[in-house]
């Protein structure tokens, strides 16, 4: 029954992607397969990271309301935007390197979550509650510090910082493809690998433990993994917040398990789906009226508050 449900998910994906592809296109079908395969690209890959690295961080957590988001990542990012908008003004931060700014920004995100993640090593067992709380608290100070900055910027300027303080998947730069797809691979890799000691993660440290997983180094393991595939996501398209959290709680309600052989591909699947369908539908039928970033995050957000009023903490 569940890899049927797979089935189905890979099956409803492919067709997306051809429709995607194919639905209005009109003149040089190479031009067209080049740019639209591109973005479709970008797409699964971003897909693939948020829902990747929310069923990570949830299993280590053991709660279904938390994502990657609310450690920071987000706000830090928002900062970064702003203090090169600050520093070298709204041409000057456009016109950086597009590799470069992703380096930047991948290795700002991916260092601050290394080191937000280290305060675990202080302790024989690994403090999940602290960290998590460190990460709010440092969130806040990021976003107070970013508004500050925004407040003292040129106006004109300030239009450009704020524009990447907000998630744009239809205008992902499809030179860092390559670079960020690698990275994404590696670590959706390096997670599915961990996926039968994920399963045991799942039940609680003192159960893990005691069937003989090294908790504290199985910890630290799978938060590197969420802190690459956060970083490559908010490099590549911005800060998103409730996207993870949405394609999560439908994998398990699609699925209802707790085995990650499982959760793993259908929260994959379903991020495409939701972002290649919601693509199709902002463009073909919206006739680009809206934002897939917002859209996403609405529904992310009623998801959220779905989960916290009617599902128990885990």
């Amino acid at each position: 029954m569940q890899d049927s449900r797979l089935l189905a998910l890979a099956a409803a994906l492919l067709v997306l992607c051809a429709a995607f592809l194919t639905l209005g296109a009109q003149g040089d079908w190479g031009f067209i397969l080049t740019w639209r395969g591109a973005r479709l690209a970008a797409l699964l890959v971003v897909g693939t990271a948020v829902a990747v690295a929310t069923v990570l961080f949830q299993t280590v957590s053991s709660n279904r309301i938390l994502t990657p988001s609310v450690m920071g990542f987000d706000a830090l990012f928002v900062l970064l935007q702003t203090g090169l908008v600050f520093s070298l003004g709204g041409v000057g931060a456009a016109a950086l390197p597009a590799t470069a700014r992703f380096a930047l920004e991948g290795g700002l995100l991916m260092g601050a979550g290394l080191l937000l993640f280290g305060t675990l090593l202080g302790s024989r067992r690994p403090d999940l509650h602290r960290m998590v709380l460190t990460g709010l608290i440092l969130g806040v100070l990021f976003r107070s510090l970013a508004g500050f900055l925004q407040r003292l910027i040129d106006p004109n300027d300030f239009v450009v910082a704020q524009a990447s303080s907000f998630a744009s998947f239809g205008a992902v730069d499809t030179e860092l493809l390559g670079l960020a797809a690698l990275l994404s691979a590696a670590a959706a890799a390096g997670a599915w690998v961990m996926r039968h000691r994920l399963d045991v993660l799942a039940l609680g440290r003192d159960t893990a433990v005691g069937l003989g997983l090294d908790h504290r180094r199985a910890v630290l393991l799978v938060l590197v993994l969420v802190a690459a595939l956060v970083s490559v996501s908010t490099a590549l398209v911005g800060p998103v917040t409730f996207f993870g959290l949405l394609v999560t709680a439908l994998a398990h309600r699609l699925m209802r398990t707790h085995r990650h052989a499982l959760l793993l591909p259908a929260a994959a699947l379903i991020a495409g789906i939701t972002l290649v369908g919601g693509q199709i539908v902002v463009e073909r039928l919206l006739g680009l009226t809206a934002t897939l970033g917002v859209v996403v995050e609405f529904l992310g957000g009623l998801a959220f508050l779905l989960l916290v009023l009617k599902e128990p903490q885990r």
